[in-house]
């Protein structure tokens, strides 16, 4: 038996769908334990390309799906995407879709805050997706959040808006300068969406802990990256959940006996979407190619990504967060046709070498980072599905990256679709 997490090890956006996707194939079942539709994943499933934001990956393996109690959920989002996959043909029933009754709902008064605040920051703001996710765990984090079990509670769920609500709208007219939001049109929305959602509710805890007992293999699906951690990233441009491997009992509702490893996914350069600093980024000519051969938009904002070399420091950083015992390489191909390939080791600041990365956002913007060059490849690699295939210089990149985080490569993936990566070693079978 074995129950394995997967986490991003940079700044998100490294392929964690598609990787959960082709493990899907060999676990029982499902479980996204934190984060909300600020996350988005890609999986090209035949040419058919699917975009999740909340229904774990795994729903297009027909697997049984978790929705965590780390989770946050906007409802209609969430009914939206169900309608989606069931259009495209991927079943989404209650069967194998479950919603933790802890999981917190987002609200209107927390997108619109949300909104609110980032437009009054100006150019000082944090880059957040605008979809309600940090107000809703701060809601969560003071005791005034409203969670599954009591939206499905109409009577319950209108006295517990009812009671908030004029505290939000307060704070949206006063200090945010923003429109009031009515009692009678949030209950009326949410009613619908809780009649339609309430057949998923469940303990998914109790669930989870049956499963595993009984000897089923779960896969645990992180949303963003690493760096992006409320405590281990870049504060405060971060997002407002935790994502390092540890949240995934705190997220599902397990004990951390029940884990048996952790992939780390590293995309084989280093992207991050909105504000903050960025070591490794490309300003140049390199860094629009691999924008631009690399597709590097955000799967939930569109935002174009900004680009840069890999980032070892931060991979490294993300091997002692998250104890990985293993590394999934993305997106590998991208980087095919350079003529030479750098790689960070090491940051300097003021004269010393830092192999650590910092705390301090002050000092990490003002680091350079210590490249070592290797020779590139001009072979397409999409057609290649084992690593002894991979062109030489393909190969001792991925070496180069073993050596400098200690942890083996046990994927490669050298193209968009799921047959175009190839498991060196499958964490659910070794």
């Amino acid at each position: 038996m074995a129950n394995i997490v997967v986490v991003g090890t940079q700044w998100g956006d490294e392929g964690k769908g598609k990787i959960v996707d082709l493990l899907a194939e060999y676990a029982d079942s499902v479980v996204r334990f934190q984060g909300g539709n600020n996350a988005g994943h890609t999986m090209v499933v035949k040419g058919e390309q699917f975009i999740s934001h909340l229904v774990p990956s795994g729903i297009l393996q027909n697997r049984t799906c978790f929705i965590g109690n780390g989770m946050v959920v906007d409802p209609a989002v969430l009914i939206e995407e169900i309608e989606y996959l069931t259009a495209r043909g991927v079943a989404v029933t209650p069967e194998n879709l479950r919603i933790s009754e802890r999981a917190h709902v987002i609200m209107p008064y927390h997108k619109r805050i949300d909104n609110a605040r980032e437009r009054i920051k100006g150019d000082k703001k944090i880059g957040t997706t605008g979809r309600g996710i940090g107000p809703c765990y701060e809601d969560k984090a003071t005791r005034r959040g409203i969670r599954f079990v009591e939206l499905i509670d109409s009577d319950l769920f209108r006295e517990r808006v009812a009671t908030i609500l004029d505290e939000k709208n307060f704070y949206l007219e006063h200090y945010l300068k923003d429109e009031p939001l009515a009692l009678a049109g949030i209950i009326a929305a949410y009613d619908g969406f809780a009649r339609k959602l309430a057949p998923f509710v469940t303990n998914i805890s109790v669930e989870l802990s049956r499963l595993i007992a009984n000897g089923a293999q779960v896969l645990f699906e992180g949303a963003q990256g690493t760096h992006l951690d409320i405590d281990h990233g870049t504060y405060p441009f971060v997002t407002s959940s935790n994502t390092v491997a540890g949240n995934a009992c705190n997220g599902a509702g397990v004990g951390p006996r029940a884990i048996t490893g952790v992939l780390g996914i590293v995309k084989a350069y280093t992207t991050r979407v909105g504000e903050g600093p960025f070591p490794t980024e490309l300003f140049d000519k390199t860094g629009d190619q691999i924008q631009q051969r690399g597709a590097e938009f955000g799967a939930t904002t569109g935002r174009k990504r900004r680009c840069g070399w890999l980032d070892t420091v931060i991979v490294r950083n993300a091997v002692r967060l998250n104890s990985l015992s293993g590394l999934a390489i993305t997106k590998l191909d991208v980087l095919g046709g350079q003529e030479h390939i750098k790689v960070c080791n090491a940051y300097t600041h003021n004269g010393r070498v830092l192999d650590e990365f910092p705390t301090s956002l002050e000092i990490l913007t003002e680091c350079e980072p210590v490249y070592e060059t290797l020779p590139g490849w001009p072979e397409d690699i999409r057609g290649v599905r084992r690593f002894e295939d991979l062109p030489v210089n393909a190969r001792n990149y991925l070496s180069r990256i073993e050596a400098l985080t200690d942890v083996s490569i046990d994927i490669v993936s050298v193209g968009p679709g799921r047959d175009e990566t190839f498991i060196v070693k499958n964490p659910f079978t070794c």
